[in-house]
């Protein structure tokens, strides 16, 4: 199995930067890839941006320019820089990781607020 924890969520003010992370536990050797995805309330649970074991990344149009992904192999980690954070961008961030045999897993999410 692979346990995904999240950490660096909280209330910003509008324009500011946060760093999430997600540590990766436990069957490592079997992630095909991570990513981070975000749900606010009332809506479905979106892509935010992947990386793959290539460090090939992907970013979702509303994000794109504002958001870094980046991944360290040695910590089995990766972040999400957030940037000229804006209010939509509140919701509930989850860590996400594609796997050979263990199906999709997520982890618990970290809450994000924006104030205006």
């Amino acid at each position: 199995q692979v346990q995904l924890v999240e950490s660096g969520g909280g209330l910003v003010q509008a324009g500011g930067s946060l760093r999430l992370s997600c540590v990766a536990s436990g069957s490592i050797y079997s992630i095909r890839h991570m990513g981070w995805y975000r749900q606010s309330s009332g809506k479905q649970r979106e892509l935010v941006a992947t990386i793959d074991t290539a460090r090939r990344k992907t970013y979702a149009d509303s994000v794109r320019g504002r958001f870094t992904i980046t991944g360290d192999r040695a910590k089995n980690t990766i972040y999400l820089q957030i940037d000229s954070l804006k209010p939509e961008d509140t919701a509930v961030y989850y860590c996400n990781a594609a796997t050979r045999g263990y199906g999709n897993l997520w982890g618990q999410g970290t809450q994000v607020t924006v104030s205006s």
